[in-house]
């Protein structure tokens, strides 16, 4: 099922309109789930970091075994091309997908050079700045890599995500603030978080449990460029229950303000409204 509208799908070469099929039963990734995935946004005619999220998502392909086939900047026009069929000012979700045709080894292992590609672009509104959620703690965490291909943004993680989420819905909150494997912060069930303490900014420091995404690393240069302190850190819920402000960081919605944390409440204040305004000003610097 689509999430939305006015669908594109770029598949064998050429350019079709609406939600097409790509897959087969017998593809390598519809049984074993090698899939991996990269998500970026166009709004108000701009798409920041494309290059970045089509270079992600080779590397991706990388750490799932599967043989990329579109070079990055190849893949980059491609998108740019698709993206000429929908309006002058359309919010688009641009979504580049590769899988795995076939298994060598026991069937299990992706087989060298059979690789399926396809890109996605639905028509999806921009969240409003208004637009903010609430966090729980779950009792499931992110992996590491010795369990896990976290280290790419592969579809065979996000069931434990869906997990997450669908716990913290379950307890009547938006989203859940998600532990690594020794108990410390890593991110939400969905995006990267950030929280701001006395005009400091910190967030959890990489440590190879969750992908330290692209759209975190622009706020994280916009920031340090305006003169806030930024912090990588290790940080546990209690940091979160003392923060002055908390947002989340994600390609679908760039800026998410964060209103409470199972019973601590926060405003949208002044750090989360002046990266928003920095991110916005810097994507159409890129007109």
């Amino acid at each position: 099922m689509a999430t939305g509208t006015n669908i594109r799908t770029y598949f064998n070469g050429s350019w079709h309109q609406g939600d097409v099929a790509i897959m087969r039963a017998a593809d390598h990734g519809s049984w074993l789930g090698t899939t991996v995935f990269d998500g970026a946004r166009l709004f108000e005619g701009v798409a920041p970091d494309l290059d970045a999220h089509c270079a992600r998502i080779n590397r991706s392909a990388k750490a799932l075994m599967i043989n990329p086939t579109v070079g990055d900047d190849q893949m980059v026009e491609l998108v740019k091309e698709g993206l000429e069929g929908f309006a002058k000012g359309s919010a688009v979700y641009i979504r580049p997908m590769y899988w795995a045709l076939d298994g060598g080894d026991l069937g299990i292992v992706p087989k060298p050079g059979a690789t399926g590609f396809a890109i996605c672009l639905e028509e999806i509104p921009m969240a409003p700045a208004t637009a903010a959620t609430t966090l729980t703690t779950t009792r499931f965490r992110r992996p590491v890599l010795e369990d896990a291909v976290v280290n790419a943004k592969a579809g065979c993680l996000y069931p434990n995500n869906a997990r997450m989420l669908a716990e913290a819905r379950s307890k009547g909150f938006g989203n859940a603030l998600v532990a690594d494997a020794m108990g410390n912060v890593a991110e939400t069930a969905s995006a990267n978080i950030f929280m701001v303490r006395d005009g400091e900014v910190f967030t959890p420091i990489p440590n190879g449990t969750f992908l330290a995404g692209i759209t975190r690393a622009r706020h994280i240069a916009n920031l340090r460029a305006d003169g806030v302190k930024v912090h990588e850190t290790v940080l546990g819920f209690d940091d979160f229950h003392q923060a002055d402000e908390v947002f989340l960081s994600g390609n679908m919605s760039k800026v998410t303000p964060v209103s409470e944390f199972d019973g601590t409440h926060y405003q949208a204040g002044p750090v989360t409204k002046r990266i928003r305004e920095m991110y916005w000003d810097w994507a159409l610097s890129q007109l």
